[in-house]
């Protein structure tokens, strides 16, 4: 897992192929290197990742809340088909965008 920066002041956080509950430190580690005074969007990328738990929808809405408050917005990207069934079902297609 690890964050990058890219131009315009957009970063993104770039998931392993696991994103579960091994992963919360690492995770919050990530965000929360960002600096909230030069961050013009998040995405959570999902590229590598094959699988995902319960624990990782608590972790996305924990870097929803920590953006919020400076009103950065976090999008979601590269699922894959099964990932997007479990944020669909989990209804996280109306608190995120998901690309």
């Amino acid at each position: 897992m690890m964050v990058e920066q890219a131009e315009g002041g957009s970063f993104a956080i770039v998931l392993d192929d696991v994103f579960d509950f091994k992963r919360v430190e690492d995770f919050r580690g990530c965000y929360e290197k960002i600096p909230l005074d030069k961050c013009k969007g998040v995405s959570i990328d999902f590229t590598h990742t094959r699988y995902m738990d319960s624990s990782a929808l608590g972790m996305l809405l924990n870097v929803k809340k920590h953006f919020q408050s400076a009103s950065v917005p976090v999008k979601i990207t590269s699922v894959n088909d099964q990932i997007r069934k479990i944020l669909t079902i989990s209804r996280f297609d109306q608190r995120f965008v998901i690309e």
